[in-house]
């Protein structure tokens, strides 16, 4: 079974950053706020693709204790980085932060400020409880967190949808990630129990409920990941040439058909990307469907064959992914699937199964990972959780 320190603890979590605060400022906070992960169990690299993704909002993610300051100073410290602070003045232009994890700060801020001048300073204290580094959206977590306490602060008519794009803006022009809207979208909207089917072309959502006799586990590698540093942006640009040679604003609008009648004019990289893409969008929605089913044997092929076009066709895997994928796959067999999630290049993969097999799966790959990989698992599963913005269950 899981061990207690990677179970989820929201108490423990929102007084670690009430204490926090406390310490740093010398009086009690007047605001909480708390923001998801996410864990995609299908759609990679779709969504800036215009297409559909399946994600879940999890139930680990971050939190920040927070009180109103009389003046446009925002000041924060991060608890999870040896309390290194960060300031800026909402009245001066905002540079880059001497900190990585103070860019999605200031790049929200950033945003936010432009839609919504009225706003002022805060003092901020910030924990989250998502593994960095791992794939599972603790950057959109900080960021939609971030808005959330805002809202709370300045009584701002910020709906989920305007708080998603902001915090995309954020993250796409003062970060430098081309990310798409997945990741902020689902940790302001997700839907406790359900996951939802996003289609990144208009944004409208569709939610099935996750049968109760199936878990979500996700398995961390340790083999760290930065989208910035990584060719995420390379992928990006890859996709937008295939949509391009073939005629079309962005692969949502390409089928296989469009794709091999194009073949010889694409450049050979850009085509096996846009088959990714192509193929991937197909999958969500069939994926979505074997959800509503309980089709274990569809979500076993879904998920595999996903899988296998991020290692062949996107080129996103790496060895240490494929081998606890090989582990897993050996011991749930067709009785449920298990992929790569996130932007690839190492963080974790998501096992969905049934819950007696959950241990199995722990077990098998504690004893095999190690001794091929020499890296440590971690193992945490997973529930579907709301998201900030979500009307309350």
């Amino acid at each position: 079974m899981l061990s207690e320190e990677v179970r989820p603890d929201p108490q423990f979590m929102q007084q670690k950053v009430i204490q926090g605060y406390e310490a740093v400022f010398g009086q009690k906070p007047d605001l909480l706020s708390f923001a998801p992960g996410r864990v995609n169990l299908i759609g990679e690299h779709t969504d800036y693709n215009r297409g559909f993704v399946l994600p879940i909002a999890i139930d680990r993610g971050t939190y920040i204790a927070a009180k109103v300051r009389n003046d446009e100073q925002v000041c924060v410290y991060a608890l999870d980085f040896d309390c290194q602070s960060d300031s800026c003045s909402l009245n001066e232009r905002i540079a880059p932060s001497p900190f990585g994890w103070g860019n999605y700060v200031r790049g929200t801020l950033v945003e936010l400020r432009n839609a919504y001048p009225q706003i002022g300073g805060l003092d901020m204290v910030i924990s989250g409880d998502v593994p960095q580094g791992a794939g599972l959206s603790s950057s959109a977590s900080l960021e939609i967190a971030l808005l959330a306490v805002f809202r709370d602060a300045y009584h701002l008519p910020l709906t989920g949808v305007e708080a998603a794009k902001l915090a995309q803006r954020a993250e796409n022009k003062f970060v430098g990630c081309a990310c798409g809207i997945m990741d902020q979208l689902i940790s302001a909207q997700g839907k406790s129990g359900h996951a939802m089917l996003l289609d990144c072309a208009d944004l409208s959502v569709s939610h099935t409920k996750i049968p109760e006799d199936y878990a979500v586990l996700v398995i961390n590698s340790h083999v760290k990941r930065g989208l910035v540093d990584s060719e995420y942006n390379l992928r990006r640009k890859q996709c937008e040439q295939a949509a391009q040679c073939m005629g079309v604003d962005s692969l949502r609008s390409a089928n296989l058909t469009d794709l091999h009648a194009s073949r010889e004019s694409l450049p050979p990289l850009a085509y096996q990307r846009a088959h990714h893409v192509i193929t991937e969008n197909q999958r969500v929605l069939d994926m979505f469907n074997a959800l509503q089913t309980g089709s274990l044997d569809s979500i076993s092929r879904l998920m595999a064959s996903s899988h296998r076009s991020m290692k062949e066709d996107f080129e996103v895997t790496v060895e240490p992914i494929d081998t606890l994928v090989e582990i897993v796959k050996s011991v749930i067999g067709s009785r449920g699937g298990v992929r790569m999630t996130g932007g690839g290049f190492g963080g974790c993969v998501v096992v969905v199964t049934t819950p007696e097999l959950v241990a199995q799966v722990e077990q098998k790959v504690t004893q095999v990972y190690p001794k091929m990989t020499g890296l440590q698992p971690s193992f945490y599963q997973c529930s579907a959780q709301q998201g900030a913005f979500s009307e309350p269950k």
